[in-house]
């Protein structure tokens, strides 16, 4: 069983930035593939960044291209989301995600674990 929790959510300015922080228990970040999604006010759960950390391709949506970057802490056993440039539409509630099989890493039903969510809000 793995457990993931998520903090550093936020009310930011656009243009400000914002370092999400995912702390696992139960299994080492480094023996998962590790994705963030996100789900704004009435929209559906949508990818944002996921990675398998063995040397394969980070995957990003186009959305976050060049702002957004997902990084890990072994010592901490935590993986991080670092979101800059940030604007109004990356409003949403961020979910960190942790996959032990080798499905799709942009499709969400391929998580087997899922932390409880991390409000992000950009407005001026």
């Amino acid at each position: 069983q793995v457990q993931l929790v998520e903090s550093g959510g936020g009310l930011v300015q656009p243009g400000d930035s914002l370092r999400l922080s995912c702390a696992a228990s139960g299994r080492t970040v480094s023996s998962l593939a590790m994705g963030w999604f996100r789900q704004a006010p009435g929209k559906e759960r949508e990818f944002v960044v996921a990675k398998r950390w063995s040397g394969t391709p980070t995957y990003y949506a186009d959305s976050v291209k060049g702002r957004f970057t997902i990084s890990r802490d072994n010592a901490k056993n935590t993986v991080y989301l670092q979101m800059n440039s940030l604007k109004p539409e990356d409003t949403a509630v961020y979910y960190c995600a942790a996959q032990m099989t080798f499905g799709s890493m942009t499709y969400a039903g391929a998580y087997n674990y899922w932390g409880q969510g991390t409000q992000v809000t950009v407005s001026s």
